[in-house]
């Protein structure tokens, strides 16, 4: 499961800087053509990064909010059947502390 997550992350981290490139290439292209300035490029793919960073960093915090809670469900789930076991278990060990019945006396 966490070799999933890792690739996810990693697939996203790498969406993103392919991501970052083309729109770099886009501005470099308006800026050979004249349709921007550098410096407005420039400005422009500042304010594009910083929603990408903004927008990985809650989707970040939303998948560990939801691992954490699934783990979460996981572990008293578990607990619950630990906590299951150990009653049979005390239940099969007073069995066997009990002197053994002998047949055909009152």
């Amino acid at each position: 499961m966490i070799d999933l997550i890792k690739k996810t992350l990693l697939a996203g981290v790498g969406a993103a800087v392919v991501t970052k490139e083309k729109v770099e290439e886009s501005l470099n292209d308006f800026v050979r053509q004249g349709k921007v300035t550098a410096n407005d490029a420039r400005i422009m793919a500042d304010k594009i990064a910083e929603q990408g960073r903004r927008e990985f960093e809650e989707v970040s915090e939303k998948l560990g909010a939801k691992i954490r809670d699934l783990t979460s469900r996981e572990s008293s789930a578990l607990k619950e059947q630990v906590a299951a076991l150990e009653q049979r278990i005390a239940t099969l060990e007073a069995r066997l502390a009990e002197p053994p019945s002998r047949s055909g006396e009152p």
